[in-house]
């Protein structure tokens, strides 16, 4: 793990951490230990009007673990995870190569204080492989055409691509819809598309309030329907049960919050596959 402020390969990393960062608020609410002062403010703020925050986001890193466990399962061998954010074991790949050692995955985010711990996403299973690309969902060309990519994923066949609680913080509906198609258009028929998102439908006066949270601390966020949702997922076939909350996707006994409500997770989530 890179000390703070420097990359693994010893290039020094703006950490910002005179501000809170969405990210860092993520692990926060995780339990994690790479957030700060003004991360646990802003995290506090949030929790002061949505009280239900750091549940839901360990009820959205569970649908996280069951859909990729599930997809491996099923003979996927390749993963593509944008908008990777800070590490928290067990992480993607370790799901993935837990059911399919062979399994290949490409992490890829744009921030560098992903960046500045992403060494802690490379320990793969000797039998397949995982690198990370210093990307922006916002270009997804750039993501497509990268070497990185290239040398992980072959697009010629089928690919996982992972877009979990990463929309709703591109705030701009055209440029979202834009973003995911051309993604969508690059894989072959029978990859899969998992999409995690907040939505106001279930307690819309709170998530009205955390958004404005997010939005005074300088990341804009954008919470979508139901229906707005199943839009991103458009000419694939969805997975049963559908786009439902995410605790309701899939649950096993073992999921945290037992007995949560949809308002408490505040998400939808939905696997599709490319006919």
């Amino acid at each position: 793990m890179a000390t703070d402020g420097e990359r693994d390969d010893g290039v020094q990393v703006d950490l910002q951490l005179h501000r809170a960062h969405s990210a860092r608020m993520y692990d926060y609410y995780l339990g994690g230990t790479t957030n700060f002062a003004p991360d646990r403010e802003a995290a506090g703020q949030a929790l002061a009007v949505f009280p239900w925050a750091a549940l839901a986001a360990r009820i959205n890193r569970a649908f996280m673990h069951r859909s990729i466990r599930l997809l491996a399962g099923r003979g996927f061998g390749q993963f593509l995870d944008i908008g990777t954010g800070i590490p928290t074991s067990p992480n993607l790949h370790e799901i993935a190569q837990g059911v399919n050692p062979g399994a290949r995955v490409l992490y890829t985010d744009n921030d560098p204080i992903v960046l500045a711990h992403a060494q802690a996403l490379l320990h793969s299973d000797p039998a397949g492989r995982t690198a990370y690309l210093e990307g922006d969902v916002l270009d997804p060309k750039a993501v497509l055409e990268s070497d990185e990519l290239h040398d992980i994923l072959d697009l010629a066949r089928p690919v996982v691509l992972s877009l979990v609680a990463l929309l709703h913080f591109v705030p701009d509906d055209r440029e979202a819809r834009s973003v995911v198609e051309q993604l969508k258009a690059a894989l072959a028929p029978g990859s899969a598309l998992v999409i995690s998102h907040g939505t106001p439908e279930f307690a819309p006066a709170e998530a009205e309030r955390v958004a404005r949270i997010y939005g005074a601390n300088g990341t804009p966020v954008r919470m979508r329907t139901r229906e707005e949702i199943a839009r991103f997922f458009d000419g694939w076939e969805f997975l049963p049960p559908g786009l439902v909350a995410t605790r309701r996707w899939r649950p096993e006994p073992t999921d945290p919050g037992p007995g949560a409500t949809d308002a408490e997770a505040s998400a939808y989530a939905g696997v599709a596959v490319k006919p």
